[in-house]
């Protein structure tokens, strides 16, 4: 070989390696950037979560869970500028048939209807490559309207009958990419429900949001959450009829955020003295 040719072959290669050490760092940062950018909840924050009905910006509470679909970017905007942050809800498990994406669902993916919420069809999510598009749209909708982070719904439909032999496995791995997804655009994120998956998701979720423990009787299991420094939000319904001063005085002790809602999560709610 020339001579000249071979040096000149060693500077390229000595220019490239020193171009991907440059670029793995700036990677590096960026991630580290991106990371240390996500808002994350303090244990005690006061909260409110409301899909119905004007939106109550005057409510005292830190935290306000709003539907992705259904907020203005000016709500949030002024909801920002009163110092409040706000997450985005959006069912990451279950089809809805009033959404406005709805036409981009492949019937391969829809399951059983999901019982007591007409409209509504389980999600097969074992099929990652047919929902990771509408789901991308929709963390990206998230990031784009303002949001601070994101509220997941039906994430333990292996737990369901949804019409799929879901496993525990596939719940896992389509929960871990959701929040991985979730994580990459600046968004925390809520484990919904899905406490039974706790120990294996803990390290990827932000904080947890459960629903009617309280009156279920599982509210320990949420426990692990607050162990580890992250917040639990809890919400317990009216129609329930539980006795409250002992779910709050539950909630005290735990550690967790209480509040009462309707059904119908329009902007009343009571909050633990």
């Amino acid at each position: 070989m020339n001579p000249k040719k071979y040096h000149f072959l060693i500077k390229i290669s000595f220019l490239t390696i020193i171009l991907l050490i440059i670029f793995g760092i700036f990677g590096y940062f960026a991630k580290a950037k991106a990371a240390s950018s996500i808002w994350l909840p303090s244990l005690k924050t006061s909260w409110q979560i409301q899909f119905t009905g004007k939106i109550n910006t005057a409510i005292n509470a830190e935290m306000l869970d709003l539907d992705l679909f259904d907020t203005p970017t000016a709500t949030i905007f002024a909801l920002h500028k009163n110092g409040k942050k706000i997450i985005c809800y959006l069912n990451a498990g279950s089809y809805e048939d009033w959404r406005p994406d709805k036409n981009k669902f492949p019937q391969s993916i829809l399951g059983k209807n999901y019982a007591g919420w007409p409209g509504e069809k389980w999600l097969d999510i074992r099929q990652i490559n047919k929902l990771a598009p509408i789901m991308r749209a929709r963390l990206d909708m998230c990031k784009q309207k303002g949001f601070d982070g994101v509220d997941p719904d039906n994430i333990n439909g292996y737990a369901n009958k949804t019409g799929f032999n879901l496993t525990y496995e596939d719940q896992l791995k389509y929960n871990i990419w959701l929040a991985n997804e979730a994580h990459k655009r600046g968004l925390s994120i809520g484990l919904k429900n899905d406490i039974e998956q706790k120990k294996d998701l803990i390290q990827y979720y932000d904080w947890a949001t459960i629903e009617s423990c309280f009156s279920q009787g599982w509210c320990d299991d949420a426990k692990d959450f607050v162990k580890a420094g992250k917040p639990v939000f809890q919400i317990e319904y009216y129609e329930a009829k539980i006795n409250f001063k002992k779910a709050c005085e539950y909630a005290s002790q735990a550690n967790y955020n209480l509040i009462l809602k309707k059904n119908n999560l329009n902007a009343w709610n009571k909050l633990c003295p």
